[in-house]
């Protein structure tokens, strides 16, 4: 008992802010789609308050009046977590969003509910166990809220495009493949081919105009990104990077976000995805297939620019030939996706555009 009354002195000297007498308070929030629990502590984990309010800015606003101050609010990263971060922010002094994952593994219990787990929130916010995840700020989110909208507009249309494919073989109807999603092409095809039937003429006309809609849905939202005051500097000098076009620079700046939080190229390989798994006990170490704790996003647009890349790039093209000599091509392919990351992220470090190595060298050598 002595040892806990010691530890709960140290607790209330070291929250204190400023020298005042005041204590933090620690409040864990258990986020859901109409309710969010919510459990506040102070520093040696006595419990202040507990309760469920409904998930509507009229109730948070109502609830953060009657919490305790100053305090220090920590939740769960959700879908929802985004507009109840930024709509706390201005009323504590700290807020944090955990990564599900890495809280699941600490705050594991035989017995859960909402309520507990708002607990263990406000316990690991309180004893600074809380494996805190990034939060990009408002600007960011809002435009990659747009990119991956893109991203949903690009899978219906591939479906599209596969479901007429799929229509003229189902009845025989043979075609160009290369040239079947050109309009001339279609049109010739609609009209001046006996064996399209009328049954599935209907059903053609409709997936063309939703594949045409779904064009210039992609170009104006990609457009729109393109021009935005916020960004349009940043991507003219990601672009600069061989193998970059306007998605992987626009997917790139979104989704990374502030790259100052990747503190080495290593640490920007592992958020992208690009390297296995390592489970290591004892003498024994074990490579693991690719992770899937990536972000998934720039995953696929930095393997899909990765196939392309070494046409553009002579040192690009000598590591894949490299890499190749071993006989694996997926290997060369995550090979030059990982030194396209070392280059973007070098580029934004520089803040310059960038410049080759044998350009480079000769600038070095006059």
């Amino acid at each position: 008992m002595l040892q806990e009354a010691e530890l709960s002195v140290q607790a209330d000297s070291e929250n204190n802010l400023g020298g005042s007498s005041q204590t933090m308070y620690f409040i864990g929030l258990d986020v859901h789609k109409k309710t969010i629990s919510y459990c506040a502590k102070d520093a040696a984990g006595r419990v202040y308050q507990e309760g469920k309010i409904g998930s509507t800015r009229r109730e948070l606003d109502e609830w953060i009046r009657m919490m305790p101050e100053p305090r220090s609010i920590a939740m769960e990263a959700t879908i929802f977590t985004g507009w109840i971060y930024d709509h706390l922010l201005p009323y504590a002094e700290k807020v944090k969003v955990a990564h599900p994952l890495m809280l699941r593994a600490i705050a594991a219990a035989k017995k859960k509910n909402d309520r507990i787990d708002a607990g263990k929130i406000a316990d690991c916010l309180r004893c600074d166990f809380l494996p805190e995840c990034h939060m990009a700020s408002t600007e960011i989110r809002d435009r990659r809220r747009t990119l991956r909208y893109r991203s949903l507009v690009i899978r219906q249309m591939v479906q599209m495009k596969n479901r007429v494919s799929g229509l003229l073989m189902e009845t025989g109807v043979s075609y160009n493949k290369q040239r079947l999603h050109k309009v001339g092409y279609f049109a010739e095809l609609m009209t001046a081919n006996e064996d399209v039937h009328e049954s599935i003429r209907p059903l053609l006309k409709l997936s063309r105009e939703m594949i045409s809609r779904s064009q210039k849905l992609d170009y104006a939202l990609v457009s729109s990104l393109e021009r935005d005051p916020l960004l349009k500097e940043r991507l003219r000098r990601l672009r600069t990077v061989p193998g970059v076009g306007p998605i992987t620079a626009l997917t790139w700046a979104l989704e990374i976000g502030d790259f100052t939080r990747l503190s080495s190229i290593k640490q920007a390989i592992s958020y992208c995805g690009l390297c296995g798994d390592e489970k290591s006990s004892a003498d024994k170490v074990m490579r693991m297939p690719i992770s899937k704790q990536r972000n998934k996003h720039i995953q696929r647009v930095l393997i899909e620019a990765a196939k392309l890349a070494p046409r553009e790039s002579p040192e690009l093209a000598v590591i894949r030939a490299r890499e190749l000599e071993r006989g694996n091509p997926n290997r060369a392919t995550l090979a030059v996706a990982r030194k396209m990351v070392s280059y973007m992220l070098a580029v934004e470090r520089r803040n310059q555009d960038f410049v080759p190595a044998e350009e480079f060298s000769r600038t070095a050598a006059a």
